[in-house]
């Protein structure tokens, strides 16, 4: 089957819990997008993803709607995993497969009805660009850190699902380095939403989209304004990663640490 190519997803309003409809006319996502959806606990952020990654039709309690390209998506992305062009990756990626890291990327390959035996080991070595703990072939999925899972999960999204649209529920603060992943994304001009509290990855977002009460309360386009908070975030990230591997080191802190940028 061949995939239509992604130009654009279009999300139009539903309401908030009150029945009150949402502030905005029409949200696009395109290929090369970065998104992060911000609010506090149960605002809505995952379901807002969810929608997507379903393609709700006014059938969800937020009443939303998802088009892609301008019209409904055909069945088959609603219904086909294989064919769904949204990879939705979440906090709950524990793999209850026990295969060994080779044989599972294999496995989701043959599903995908192709075979390039060189994508199993591309797909290792970019994880292991996102994690500080090396993911190694033979290893079973069972054995994997949350933090190698979920690097995992992000590479195969890239090379093996290479779906355009990518959905991350608060996964950044589970040992993968956030910087690169979005980075990356941007080269393989995949579509990025983060559900987010982490203020760093809000920042490197093209645009943040602000829930409340299970609804769209604001969408932000900071168009460069927030450069030199940026710059101040990444000074700080860079510090706290170098204290969290040498804490994880055994090593005692007592000295100013000087940056050194992932």
């Amino acid at each position: 089957m061949i995939r239509e190519t992604i130009r654009e997803i279009t999300i139009l309003p539903g309401q908030n819990r009150k029945g009150t409809k949402e502030v905005f006319d029409k949200i696009h996502i395109r290929p090369g997008d970065t998104l992060s959806i911000v609010g506090p606990t149960g605002s809505g952020k995952s379901a807002f993803i969810n929608d997507i990654e379903i393609f709700a039709n006014r059938d969800t309690v937020t009443g939303r709607q998802v088009l892609v390209n301008g019209k409904l998506p055909p069945e088959h992305y609603v219904r086909d995993p294989a064919a769904k062009p949204v990879s939705l990756i979440t906090q709950n990626t524990r793999c209850l497969c026990d295969l060994n890291v080779s044989d599972f990327l294999r496995m989701h390959l043959l599903s995908r009805g192709h075979m390039k035996e060189s994508c199993i080991q591309e797909t290792i070595n970019l994880a292991n660009q996102f994690t500080g703990e090396p993911i190694v072939s033979y290893v079973r999925m069972t054995s994997l850190s949350g933090g190698q899972t979920r690097s995992l999960m992000v590479a195969d999204a890239i090379l093996i699902s290479n779906t355009p649209i990518i959905l991350l529920d608060e996964v950044e603060n589970a040992g993968i380095f956030k910087e690169k992943v979005i980075e990356t994304l941007r080269q393989h001009h995949k579509a990025l939403l983060f559900v987010t509290h982490d203020p760093l990855v809000s920042l490197l977002s093209d645009r943040r989209i602000v829930m409340q009460d299970g609804a769209v309360s604001k969408v932000i386009e900071p168009n460069g304004v927030e450069e030199h908070a940026i710059r101040q975030m990444l000074h700080m990230d860079g510090i706290i990663g170098q204290m969290r591997e040498m804490i994880r080191a055994g090593e005692l802190v007592t000295a100013p640490l000087p940056v050194s940028y992932r």
